[in-house]
This record gives C-alpha cells, sequence and structure tokens, in this order.
C-alpha cells in the first residue's frame, strides 16, 4: 500500500525514468552512426576517441533507450478525457473580453496578429 497526503497523491515517488529505462537493454550507436547523424544535422561530430565523443554517443544511447521505451506504451486502450462545457454558438466567456482588453491590437472582437510582420 503506497502511503498518500490529504489529496491521494503519494508522499514518495511510487518509480523513476531511470529505474524504468534501467530495465530496458541498452542499444550501442556505432561511430558511423554518430558521424551520418551529425552529417544530415549538418553539424561537425567531435573525434573519434575524445572524450566528448564518448559522451555524446553516451547521451545519444540514453535517448534511444527513452524513445524505444516510449514506443512500448500500449495507446490502444487510451483514456477518458474531462471534457469541460463548450460555450453554445452565440454565448461568450466574460474572460474572453478581458483578456482582449488587455491587447494593443483587437478588430471585431478579435486579436489582431501580424504573421507576415518581418522580424
Amino acid at each position: 500500500l503506497v502511503e498518500t497526503d490529504a489529496c491521494g497523491i503519494p508522499v514518495r515517488p511510487t518509480w523513476s525514468v531511470d529505474e524504468l529505462l534501467s530495465s530496458y537493454p541498452k542499444p550501442t550507436i556505432p561511430p558511423s552512426t554518430l558521424k551520418r547523424l551529425h552529417e544530415l544535422a549538418a553539424l561537425v561530430p567531435p573525434v573519434e576517441g575524445t572524450p566528448e565523443h564518448t559522451k555524446l554517443t553516451r547521451e545519444m544511447e540514453g535517448l534511444v533507450r527513452l524513445v524505444e521505451a516510449v514506443k512500448l506504451v500500449d495507446t490502444s486502450t487510451g483514456i477518458e478525457l474531462d471534457e469541460s462545457p463548450q460555450p453554445t454558438e452565440g454565448s461568450q466567456d466574460p474572460n474572453d473580453q478581458k483578456l482582449l482588453s488587455h491587447s494593443s491590437r483587437v478588430r471585431r472582437g478579435l486579436y489582431i496578429v501580424d504573421a507576415d510582420k518581418v522580424r
């Protein structure tokens, strides 16, 4: 039985990412793959055998392990989402108008956004 607070939230973590990932096999990334990834990203790879190369290889292997773990999650059943009531046609949330009052540019009750403005 897990100890919880008054809101039903566990007092201590019941699992950790490190614990989860340690149960999956560790992938290995050969230097050629690391080099190819750098080429695809138009980056200069660290020289093979350097501490930077070793560190980057370890980090990439950790990311691959995480991605593989996420891919194993069963999403076939999904979860029920809470549905918040949507405003009916013609009704408006009073908070919408409050938010609009803070905008410097509004037209016909809508925000004006300069999407084509050069930055």
